[in-house]
C-alpha cells in the first residue's frame, strides 16, 4: 500500500509539470481567436418608418375603423411586366410596400401614383382604381389589410373598361 501511495504522490507531482506548460498553450489560442471578436462592434437593429398618415396616397382621409373584431390580412403580389390589374376597390384599409419595380395606381378619375421600389403606399377606400406594371422587371408589393372576417379585400369592376 505504501509503494502505491508513493506512485500515486509522484504521478501527482509531475501531472503539474505537465499541465503547466499544456493551459498555457491553450490560453494563448482562445485569446488570439477572441480578439477579433471583441474589436467588431456590435451590431444594433435599425429601424426605419416607411410612412404615418391618414389618408391614402389620393390625399382622401381613411374611414374611422370597422366595429367589431378585425382580421389582419397579409399578401404577397407579384405583377410580371406590362401586367394590369382590373377595375377594382376596397372595403377595408390597406397599405403596402413595393420591394421589387414601379407599380403605376390609376384612379377612375386618371389621377395616378407611381410607387417605387422601397417605397410604401397606402390604398384607397371605396374608390374605384386599378394598378399597372409599365416596367420591364416583375413588381413584387406586400400589402396589409385590416378587414374583417367574411369581408372581401377587393371588389372587382369588370364592366368597367380602358
Amino acid at each position: 500500500m505504501v509503494a502505491v501511495l508513493a506512485m500515486f504522490t509522484a504521478c501527482k507531482n509531475s501531472a503539474p509539470q505537465e499541465e503547466a506548460t499544456a493551459p498555457q498553450e491553450e490560453a494563448t489560442a482562445p485569446q488570439e481567436e477572441a480578439a477579433p471578436q471583441e474589436e467588431a462592434a456590435p451590431q444594433e437593429v435599425e429601424k426605419t418608418e416607411l410612412i404615418r398618415t391618414s389618408q391614402s396616397w389620393d390625399g382622401v382621409e381613411l374611414p374611422d375603423y370597422f366595429q367589431g373584431r378585425p382580421e389582419l390580412v397579409a399578401v404577397k403580389y407579384v405583377f410580371p411586366a406590362g401586367q394590369k390589374l382590373g377595375w377594382h376597390h376596397h372595403p377595408a384599409m390597406n397599405y403596402g410596400v413595393l420591394v421589387q419595380g414601379e407599380l403605376t395606381i390609376i384612379g377612375q378619375d386618371g389621377k395616378e401614383k407611381v410607387v417605387h421600389e422601397g417605397e410604401a403606399v397606402v390604398e384607397m377606400v371605396g374608390t374605384i382604381h386599378h394598378g399597372e406594371n409599365r416596367g420591364t422587371k416583375p413588381v413584387i408589393l406586400y400589402m396589409f389589410y385590416l378587414s374583417q372576417k367574411d369581408l372581401p379585400l377587393a371588389v372587382q369592376h369588370p364592366e368597367i373598361t380602358d
